[in-house]
């Protein structure tokens, strides 16, 4: 989620913005699966700098005992610093994200889950008002139901961007909020990892938001969104929707022409000449846990396609190459077919579909430039 309120959302965000053709983006909701594992490195201006910090935090009200049990085998990870400053900005138009928001896995991956955790899901609805399938949605953009909760230890990372500067003051205040969520018991520092960035759990809570919103619904004493269990992530994304205004019974709106399209009070067309969606105030609540148009739509669109809607039936115009998204696909086909692995054939072309179409045309002689085009498409087709 975005760093102004709750969530630091770089799983839902590098994930679904990376793409396949791109899979292998995002750390957290499509990341690496056998990413390496970060190493600590010896840095004397860190460790000065933690010497300092402890005072501050110790003012703030952390114990000594949680501090030296939290810096234990505290690091400072050069590799958070690399990915904080090296972010790719992604410009990703609304078709490219629900490429991979509502892709075919997720959306399968999404009814599973929906239907194992029936239950507790029922509960949380019945307690927060925040209908099941709109949770599980959240969950699928933001871990991939669980799947990539991130393996970065928190502390360490939350320190290294902290001591780095960048944004020192705000991850400052997010290792405090960790030390506190240490200090309450609900987590052992060796299981308090995440993203790169300090986001935690099966729907991704950055450690003030968590200290705020999150809940213990098993009743197990800890607030557990770590875990294999993911009812305690899934109760406090609930209390956060409801807390943001969330109606329970409306739709979050839809694509003009479908059911949910009836409770939109405005209308929202984020990608010219693609469909016109009509949204309404839970539309809004979810950009609270987001503040992105099209994360709200991806969520939205997830959760009905969750419990049987169909696909969007609206047509979105051709890309800047002149590509649909069917060709794109066979693009992407027809790449891997000849030898460039694309990672996948979803119609959005990554990173990894511009690294095979750059060794394409350095094998066959072509002026490099790493783009799509339809000349490209037809010589495939051969």
């Amino acid at each position: 989620m975005l760093t102004s309120r709750r969530m630091f959302s770089l799983g839902a965000l590098a994930s679904v913005l990376a793409g396949c053709g791109g899979r292998g983006g995002g750390t957290v909701m499509a990341g690496p699966a056998a990413a390496p594992a970060m190493q600590a490195v010896a840095n004397p201006a860190y460790d000065a700098w933690v010497a300092g910090f402890q005072g501050r935090a110790a003012n703030a009200g952390i114990t000594q005992a949680i501090l030296d049990r939290a810096f234990a085998r505290a690091g400072f990870l050069p590799d958070v610093v690399e990915r904080d400053r090296n972010q790719t900005e992604f410009t990703r138009t609304l078709e490219e994200y629900l490429a991979i928001a509502a892709s075919e896995e997720r959306i399968a991956k999404g009814r599973a889950n929906y239907a194992r955790y029936r239950d507790p899901l029922a509960r949380i609805e019945a307690r927060y008002g925040v209908e099941a399938h709109v949770v599980t949605a959240v969950w699928g953009l933001e871990s991939m139901f669980g799947e990539r909760r991130g393996d970065v230890p928190v502390i360490s990372a939350l320190s290294t961007l902290a001591f780095d500067g960048r944004r020192g003051a705000f991850f400052e205040s997010q290792l405090i909020g960790a030390l506190r969520i240490l200090q309450s018991g609900d987590i052992t520092p060796d299981r308090m990892t995440g993203s790169w960035a300090g986001a935690m759990g099966h729907t991704q809570f950055i450690p003030t938001s968590y200290l705020e919103y999150a809940v213990d619904f098993t009743g197990d004493g800890r607030r557990d969104i770590w875990g294999e269990d993911p009812t305690d992530a899934l109760a406090s994304t609930a209390a956060y929707l409801a807390r943001s205004g969330w109606r329970r019974g409306e739709p979050w709106g839809g694509e003009i022409g479908s059911p949910g399209a009836a409770a939109g009070t405005r209308r929202l067309t984020p990608q010219a000449g693609g469909p016109t969606f009509a949204v309404g105030p839970n539309f809004n609540a979810i950009k609270r846990y987001n503040n992105s148009d099209s994360y709200a739509i991806g969520v939205g669109h997830l959760s009905d396609r969750i419990i049987g809607a169909g696909p969007i039936r609206g047509s979105f115009p051709p890309d800047r190459y002149g590509l649909t998204g069917d060709t794109r696909k066979e693009l992407q086909q027809r790449l891997t077919a000849a030898g460039f692995d694309t990672q996948g054939a979803d119609g959005v072309l990554g990173a990894n579909s511009r690294a095979a179409i750059t060794a394409y045309q350095q094998r066959n002689g072509l002026a490099v430039t790493g783009e799509p085009s339809l000349d490209l498409l037809l010589r495939l087709r051969g």
